[in-house]
C-alpha cells in the first residue's frame, strides 16, 4: 500500500510539473524539493523504527535481568 501511494504520488506529482504553466526552472526547484521531502520522509520512518525496535531490545534485556534477579532471591526459591 505504501509503495502503491509512494507511486501514485510521483506519477501525479510530474504530471503536474509537465502541465505547469511556468520556467524550466521553476518546474526543476520544484521537482528537487519533491523528492527532497520524499527522501526525509524515508528517513525519518527509519529512525523511528530503529529507536522502536533498540527500546524494545532493551526492555527485553532489562526484564531478563529482573527475573534473573528475582530467581536468585532466597526466599522465593525456598517457598
Amino acid at each position: 500500500m505504501a509503495w502503491a501511494a509512494l507511486a501514485i504520488s510521483v506519477v501525479g506529482m510530474g504530471i503536474g510539473l509537465i502541465y505547469l504553466q511556468t520556467t524550466i526552472a521553476m518546474k526543476g526547484f520544484l521537482a528537487m524539493s519533491y523528492l527532497f521531502s520524499v527522501t526525509s520522509c524515508f528517513t525519518v520512518a527509519k529512525v523511528v523504527r530503529d529507536k522502536h525496535e533498540a527500546d524494545r531490545f532493551i526492555n527485553k534485556v532489562e526484564n531478563a535481568k529482573t527475573e534473573k534477579l528475582l530467581s536468585e532471591l532466597p526466599l522465593l526459591n525456598n517457598g
